[in-house]
Protein backbone atom coordinates (compact mmCIF):
# COMPACT_ATOMS: atom_id res chain seq x y z
CA UNK A 1 0.00 0.00 0.00
CA UNK A 2 1.30 3.46 -0.91
CA UNK A 3 1.73 5.94 1.91
CA UNK A 4 1.52 9.74 2.10
CA UNK A 5 2.17 12.09 5.01
CA UNK A 6 0.28 15.41 5.09
CA UNK A 7 1.60 18.25 7.25
CA UNK A 8 -0.89 20.66 8.79
CA UNK A 9 -0.13 23.82 10.73
CA UNK A 10 -2.35 26.62 11.96
CA UNK A 11 -3.75 28.65 9.07
CA UNK A 12 -3.70 25.96 6.37
CA UNK A 13 -6.25 26.22 3.53
CA UNK A 14 -9.06 23.73 4.11
CA UNK A 15 -9.96 22.89 0.51
CA UNK A 16 -6.34 22.43 -0.50
CA UNK A 17 -5.64 20.01 2.33
CA UNK A 18 -8.81 17.97 2.60
CA UNK A 19 -9.37 17.38 -1.13
CA UNK A 20 -6.08 15.48 -1.68
CA UNK A 21 -6.54 13.62 1.62
CA UNK A 22 -10.01 12.50 0.52
CA UNK A 23 -9.06 11.41 -3.00
CA UNK A 24 -5.90 9.63 -1.87
CA UNK A 25 -7.86 7.65 0.71
CA UNK A 26 -10.47 6.78 -1.93
CA UNK A 27 -7.56 5.43 -3.98
CA UNK A 28 -6.53 3.14 -1.13
CA UNK A 29 -3.49 5.18 -0.09
CA UNK A 30 -2.48 5.18 3.57
CA UNK A 31 -2.67 8.90 4.43
CA UNK A 32 -1.37 10.13 7.78
CA UNK A 33 -2.08 13.72 8.83
CA UNK A 34 0.54 15.31 11.09
CA UNK A 35 0.20 18.50 13.13
CA UNK A 36 3.15 20.90 13.04
CA UNK A 37 3.73 23.50 15.79
CA UNK A 38 2.79 27.06 14.78
CA UNK A 39 4.67 30.27 15.44
CA UNK A 40 2.01 32.48 13.80
CA UNK A 41 -1.66 32.26 14.81
CA UNK A 42 -4.75 33.03 12.75
CA UNK A 43 -7.24 35.69 13.80
CA UNK A 44 -10.19 33.33 14.22
CA UNK A 45 -9.58 31.33 17.38
CA UNK A 46 -13.06 30.20 18.41
CA UNK A 47 -13.22 27.10 20.61
CA UNK A 48 -9.72 27.90 21.80
CA UNK A 49 -9.86 25.20 24.46
CA UNK A 50 -10.05 22.56 21.72
CA UNK A 51 -6.65 23.75 20.55
CA UNK A 52 -4.99 22.58 23.75
CA UNK A 53 -4.89 19.15 22.09
CA UNK A 54 -1.55 18.92 20.21
CA UNK A 55 -3.40 17.15 17.37
CA UNK A 56 -5.87 20.01 16.88
CA UNK A 57 -5.09 22.43 14.07
CA UNK A 58 -7.08 25.61 13.35
CA UNK A 59 -7.43 26.13 9.60
CA UNK A 60 -7.48 29.49 7.82
CA UNK A 61 -11.29 29.79 7.81
CA UNK A 62 -11.84 28.86 11.43
CA UNK A 63 -12.42 25.11 11.12
CA UNK A 64 -10.61 22.91 13.64
CA UNK A 65 -9.14 19.66 12.32
CA UNK A 66 -7.74 16.79 14.40
CA UNK A 67 -4.55 15.36 12.91
CA UNK A 68 -3.72 11.68 13.27
CA UNK A 69 -0.42 12.42 15.01
CA UNK A 70 1.68 15.29 16.28
CA UNK A 71 4.98 15.81 14.47
CA UNK A 72 7.00 14.41 17.38
CA UNK A 73 4.78 11.31 17.62
CA UNK A 74 4.98 10.68 13.91
CA UNK A 75 8.74 11.22 13.67
CA UNK A 76 9.44 8.90 16.61
CA UNK A 77 7.55 6.09 14.81
CA UNK A 78 9.29 6.44 11.43
CA UNK A 79 12.21 4.11 12.21
CA UNK A 80 13.87 5.07 8.96
CA UNK A 81 10.93 3.96 6.82
CA UNK A 82 10.05 6.88 4.57
CA UNK A 83 6.55 7.28 3.09
CA UNK A 84 6.11 7.27 -0.67
CA UNK A 85 5.10 10.93 -0.73
CA UNK A 86 4.59 14.06 1.32
CA UNK A 87 2.10 16.87 0.88
CA UNK A 88 2.16 20.43 2.19
CA UNK A 89 -1.00 22.52 1.66
CA UNK A 90 -1.06 26.27 1.22
CA UNK A 91 -2.98 28.95 3.04
CA UNK A 92 -1.52 31.66 5.23
CA UNK A 93 -0.13 31.66 7.81
CA UNK A 94 -0.22 27.87 7.44
CA UNK A 95 2.50 27.70 4.79
CA UNK A 96 4.71 30.08 6.75
CA UNK A 97 4.28 28.00 9.89
CA UNK A 98 5.41 24.92 7.98
CA UNK A 99 8.34 26.80 6.51
CA UNK A 100 9.42 28.04 9.95
CA UNK A 101 9.66 24.49 11.31
CA UNK A 102 13.22 23.38 10.59
CA UNK A 103 12.62 19.68 11.27
CA UNK A 104 10.04 19.66 8.48
CA UNK A 105 12.41 21.45 6.08
CA UNK A 106 15.03 18.80 6.76
CA UNK A 107 12.53 16.02 6.15
CA UNK A 108 11.42 17.54 2.83
CA UNK A 109 15.05 17.69 1.69
CA UNK A 110 15.58 14.06 2.67
CA UNK A 111 12.46 12.88 0.85
CA UNK A 112 13.35 14.75 -2.32
CA UNK A 113 16.96 13.56 -2.29
CA UNK A 114 15.74 9.95 -2.05
CA UNK A 115 13.44 10.44 -5.04
CA UNK A 116 10.24 10.30 -3.02
CA UNK A 117 7.29 12.34 -4.29
CA UNK A 118 7.07 15.89 -2.91
CA UNK A 119 3.81 17.81 -3.44
CA UNK A 120 2.64 21.30 -2.53
CA UNK A 121 -0.11 23.70 -3.55
CA UNK A 122 -0.90 27.43 -3.58
CA UNK A 123 1.49 29.36 -1.32
CA UNK A 124 3.42 26.26 -0.25
CA UNK A 125 5.58 25.76 -3.37
CA UNK A 126 7.04 29.25 -2.87
CA UNK A 127 6.89 29.69 0.90
CA UNK A 128 7.93 26.16 1.87
CA UNK A 129 9.63 24.36 -1.01
CA UNK A 130 11.79 27.21 -2.29
CA UNK A 131 13.38 27.33 1.16
CA UNK A 132 14.40 23.67 0.93
CA UNK A 133 16.00 23.81 -2.51
CA UNK A 134 13.40 21.44 -3.97
CA UNK A 135 12.40 23.93 -6.70
CA UNK A 136 15.95 24.28 -8.06
CA UNK A 137 15.93 23.51 -11.77
CA UNK A 138 12.27 22.49 -11.66
CA UNK A 139 9.06 23.61 -13.33
CA UNK A 140 6.32 24.55 -10.87
CA UNK A 141 3.12 26.49 -10.36
CA UNK A 142 1.72 28.35 -7.35
CA UNK A 143 -0.86 30.93 -6.33
CA UNK A 144 -0.82 33.82 -8.85
CA UNK A 145 1.92 36.41 -8.28
CA UNK A 146 3.58 34.46 -5.47
CA UNK A 147 6.21 33.34 -7.96
CA UNK A 148 7.66 36.84 -7.59
CA UNK A 149 8.85 35.81 -4.13
CA UNK A 150 11.11 33.09 -5.51
CA UNK A 151 14.76 34.12 -5.58
CA UNK A 152 16.44 34.24 -8.98
CA UNK A 153 19.14 32.00 -7.51
CA UNK A 154 16.50 29.27 -7.21
CA UNK A 155 16.69 28.63 -10.98
CA UNK A 156 13.07 27.42 -11.17
CA UNK A 157 10.60 27.91 -14.01
CA UNK A 158 7.12 29.12 -13.09
CA UNK A 159 4.23 27.89 -15.25
CA UNK A 160 1.20 30.20 -15.05
CA UNK A 161 -2.52 29.54 -15.53
CA UNK A 162 -2.44 25.77 -15.10
CA UNK A 163 -4.05 23.74 -12.27
CA UNK A 164 -0.90 21.74 -11.57
CA UNK A 165 2.61 21.05 -12.83
CA UNK A 166 4.28 17.64 -12.62
CA UNK A 167 8.07 17.56 -12.99
CA UNK A 168 9.79 14.33 -11.99
CA UNK A 169 9.15 13.64 -8.30
CA UNK A 170 7.62 17.10 -7.76
CA UNK A 171 3.94 18.01 -8.19
CA UNK A 172 2.75 21.55 -7.49
CA UNK A 173 -0.73 23.06 -7.63
CA UNK A 174 -2.09 26.55 -8.28
CA UNK A 175 -4.69 27.11 -5.55
CA UNK A 176 -7.94 25.98 -3.92
CA UNK A 177 -9.91 25.87 -7.17
CA UNK A 178 -7.32 23.49 -8.62
CA UNK A 179 -7.28 21.16 -5.62
CA UNK A 180 -9.26 18.39 -7.31
CA UNK A 181 -7.09 18.23 -10.44
CA UNK A 182 -3.95 18.52 -8.34
CA UNK A 183 -5.12 15.70 -6.07
CA UNK A 184 -5.94 13.46 -9.01
CA UNK A 185 -2.47 13.97 -10.46
CA UNK A 186 -1.01 12.71 -7.17
CA UNK A 187 -3.34 9.69 -7.31
CA UNK A 188 -2.26 9.02 -10.88
CA UNK A 189 1.43 9.26 -10.00
CA UNK A 190 1.19 6.94 -7.00
CA UNK A 191 -1.51 4.49 -8.08
CA UNK A 192 -1.64 4.53 -11.88
CA UNK A 193 -4.25 5.35 -14.49
CA UNK A 194 -6.64 2.51 -13.66
CA UNK A 195 -7.05 3.55 -10.03
CA UNK A 196 -7.23 7.23 -11.02
CA UNK A 197 -10.06 6.44 -13.44
CA UNK A 198 -11.93 4.49 -10.76
CA UNK A 199 -11.68 7.39 -8.31
CA UNK A 200 -12.61 9.86 -11.05
CA UNK A 201 -15.71 7.98 -12.11
CA UNK A 202 -16.93 6.97 -8.63
CA UNK A 203 -16.70 10.56 -7.36
CA UNK A 204 -18.67 11.96 -10.34
CA UNK A 205 -15.90 14.29 -11.49
CA UNK A 206 -16.45 16.19 -14.73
Amino acid sequence: MKSVVVFLSEGFEEIEAVTPIDYLRRAGVNVVTVSVPAQTKVERRENVFSLLDPHAVLASHGVIYIADKSFDEWKSELNGDLPDALFVPGGMPGAKNLSDFQSLNDFIKEMFAKNKLVTAICAAPVVVLSKTGVLNGKKYTCYPDMEKMVSLSCNATHIANVPFVSDGNLITGRGPGAAEQFAMEIVRYLCGEEVAKRVHDSSCQR
